[in-house]
């Protein structure tokens, strides 16, 4: 009886305590846009216990004593959050958590998927160069993002011509002309206008930049063979007018200026950039050649921004870009009538695009888009001169919802590309008018709360090449907190075009038109793990890609006996395969980051000379930097280039980079120095890279440097 009265007290007294085991149910979203925030830590603080956040935001915690309990949410790059929550209830609580401006690098949004995801949810390896990036590089090189660009993974920049200053733009070892380079979404360049692309896209006014290596004709339309290249532009704060003066002046007698402004209250903002650049024609080996051209630009682009509503923006921007540069034999340079060897280029790029967008709810918005371009450019030689015009254009509406499982992106847009020559003319190249027609649509399914599925289809008309269909898919899986890891294929086009930085223009007389030749076809694969992990006050982060690219169908050009340039379709592919690894520290104040890229493209067409000219086989990058204090940061960097195949079957020595930079920034001034090409390493430094009489010379391949050690001080003003 005892022992029965005794188990009665201890199951009575047992009853409050097994009612009183709550659980805490919430979905963590971002403050600013609704996003679920995937990888959120939450702690319990009245006792030990702890979770993180699925991919739809939802935590569960189970076996709570008490209601009300006290919680912690923490997350990189978000405000920590302490709450007191009653977790009697058994529906989900909504906890938003607010973006920390000390750590927004940390929080990117990227604007190249159209569904503005955060890059650490994207099925899509996107890889960013954000705004402290941007602008460090715009204060050692602001005429001009090549440098910016150089320093990822993957691509790789080179001047191909020492008259112009071309410079080739490679990723995943492919030409230049099979990356797509985009601004705020819309096509910048292409045929004609496609020479000197990024050499005329100076950094002060980009915000970041984002690049999708691989096939990636699905998300924007033919060309991005090897990847795209997305430029997003600045815009400007509410109730913060930013103003700033940059002056910048090399050794080899580079001179730049540019000026930015920003502002904007309630209803209106807007952005200016006014750039100029002057370089002096140097011949660094004395050989009596230039090898850099002298150059005269002016850039400008103001865009306004009106805000009908807080859920809809209106932008209008102009583009203004006039350029002359002139190479060749330096006593030939300063006047044209001279039957010396000259190359010059005079270009004058008009151009405006507007952009709505309409938040029409958290979940759902429309952007329209479009753009417009006049070039014109006129090719001057000592034996040959061409004039022709260019007229482009692009718009797209695209339709944006955001469901539980599924981001879908509708969307559709229409191109043009016109090519007229100006008369008279020696040429044989045909005038053109090239329409494109495109529908897309794209889903991004969260399948399970660690994995997530892009997949994307497009049908594109062409008005002279007939239709396209190109499917993509790309899948995400989070291992646990610290391991991604991505896997994506997709196929891709590339319009047939005359113009490349592959033809000395001495030659585009000699060009016979595209008579039956196709489009180049590819089809693309990349795979990728991840890890990132923060160490006490170490934030590690490795990551390992491979990728595979076949292009079917690839068009060549070849000489007949009447030295006339004729292109072709080859019957096999040209592949490119390799993979990249990467490894980045940050520690307190210092960064440290260590990249190895290995590539091997072949030519499966050509029996003599199997491997593409001009793309490393190796490539081995590392960059240390440091803030020494809240005003003085420095660092070094180097680059080592493997050998190269030339067209001939030669391969060139491998070489190493060095590069120096120290920045001061003081309350309203910004001092760097930096040094590049420490080394002084020069192709032409033991031989001249021309050969022959100085009225029609020949130039060798360029595969290193010709202009050497260079110095130069910038000094931006900002107020």
């Amino acid at each position: 009886m005892k022992r029965f009265l005794f188990l009665a007290v201890i199951f009575v007294l047992s009853v409050p305590v097994l009612k009183a085991q709550y659980q805490l149910r919430v979905i963590i979203k971002d403050s600013s846009n609704q996003e679920p925030l995937t990888g959120v830590t939450v702690v319990a603080n009245t006792f030990r216990k702890n979770s993180i956040s699925d991919a739809e935001g939802k935590l569960i915690i189970k076996n709570i004593p008490v209601s009300p309990a006290s919680f912690t949410f923490s997350h990189t790059g978000y405000k920590t959050k302490t709450m007191l929550l009653d977790v009697s209830d058994t529906a989900f609580i909504n906890v938003y958590l607010t973006r920390s401006e000390t750590q927004l690098g940390d929080v990117i949004i990227v604007s190249s998927s159209r569904t503005e995801s955060r890059i650490e949810n994207l099925p899509t390896r996107v890889e960013v160069l954000g705004a402290e990036e941007v602008d460090e590089e715009g204060g050692i090189k602001p005429g001009n993002i090549i440098s910016l660009l150089g320093d990822v993974a993957g691509i790789q920049t080179q001047q191909t011509s020492a008259a112009t200053g071309n410079t080739d733009l490679r990723i995943q070892g492919l030409q230049g002309r099979y990356t797509q380079i985009l601004r705020d979404g819309m096509p910048l360049f292409g045929g004609y206008s496609g020479s000197f692309s990024i050499m005329q896209i100076p950094p002060a006014d980009i915000k970041q930049v984002e690049i999708i290596k691989g096939a990636s004709s699905t998300l924007y339309g033919g060309g991005a063979i090897a990847g795209l290249i997305n430029l997003v532009s600045k815009k400007p704060e509410q109730g913060k007018f930013e103003k700033s003066l940059l002056l910048n002046q090399t050794s080899l007698n580079e001179t730049n200026a540019n000026v930015y402004l920003s502002n904007r209250n309630k209803s209106v903002g807007f952005t200016f950039y006014a750039g100029i650049n002057h370089q002096k024609q140097m011949d660094v080996d004395k050989d009596g050649y230039s090898d850099l051209p002298k150059t005269n630009s002016v850039f400008l682009h103001p865009r306004l921004f009106i805000y009908p509503s807080s859920r809809q923006t209106i932008a209008i921007g102009y583009t203004g870009a006039f350029e002359k540069r002139k190479g060749g034999w330096m006593q030939a340079i300063p006047q044209s009538n001279s039957n010396s060897y000259f190359s010059e280029n005079k270009s004058v790029r008009n151009g405006i695009d507007a952009e709505w967008e309409n938040k029409i709810s958290n979940k759902t918005k429309l952007v329209v888009k479009g753009n417009g371009t006049f070039f014109n450019r006129n090719i001057g030689t000592n034996v040959f001169g061409m004039k022709a015009n260019q007229a482009s254009w692009f718009t797209e509406a695209s339709y944006v919802t955001k469901q539980k499982k599924h981001d879908w992106v509708l969307g559709a847009n229409f191109s043009g590309d016109v090519f007229t020559k100006q008369l008279p003319d020696s040429t044989q190249i045909n005038n053109y008018n090239h329409q494109t027609t495109g529908l897309f649509v794209q889903d991004d399914w969260r399948i399970l709360p660690k994995l997530i599925a892009e997949t994307g289809l497009r049908w594109d008309y062409h008005n002279q090449y007939g239709s396209f269909v190109l499917p993509r898919i790309s899948l995400l899986y989070k291992i646990n907190p610290y391991f991604s890891t991505r896997l994506g294929g997709g196929m891709g086009y590339k319009i047939p075009t005359l113009f490349n930085s592959e033809i000395d223009e001495r030659d585009y007389k000699l060009l016979l038109p595209l008579s039956g030749v196709k489009p180049e076809k590819s089809n693309g694969v990349n795979w990728d793990v991840n890890f990132k992990k923060s160490f006490d006050e170490v934030d590690l982060t490795i990551n390992q890609s491979f990728y595979i690219t076949q292009i079917t169908s690839p068009v060549t050009s070849y000489t007949d006996a009447s030295q006339h340039i004729h292109f072709q379709n080859q019957s096999k592919p040209l592949d490119t395969k390799g993979f990249e690894t990467y490894v980045q520290i940050k520690y307190k104040s210092a960064d440290a980051y260590i990249g190895y890229t290995y590539t091997v493209a072949k030519k499966e067409y050509d029996q003599l000379q199997h491997y593409l000219s001009l793309s490393a086989r190796n490539k081995f990058a590392a960059v240390i930097a440091n803030e020494f204090s809240a005003h003085f940061r420095a660092g070094i960097e180097a680059a080592y280039t493997g050998k190269q195949y030339l067209d001939n079957g030669k391969t060139t020595p491998s070489y190493l980079f060095a590069a120096a930079m120290m920045r001061y920034d003081f309350s309203h001034v910004t001092i760097v120095l930096n040094c590049e090409n420490l080394f002084d390493y020069r192709q032409n430094k033991s031989h001249s890279i021309a050969s022959g009489s100085n009225t029609n010379p020949v130039f060798e391949q360029i595969w290193a440097p010709v202009d050497g050690r260079v110095i130069n001080l910038s000094v931006q003003f900002h107020w």
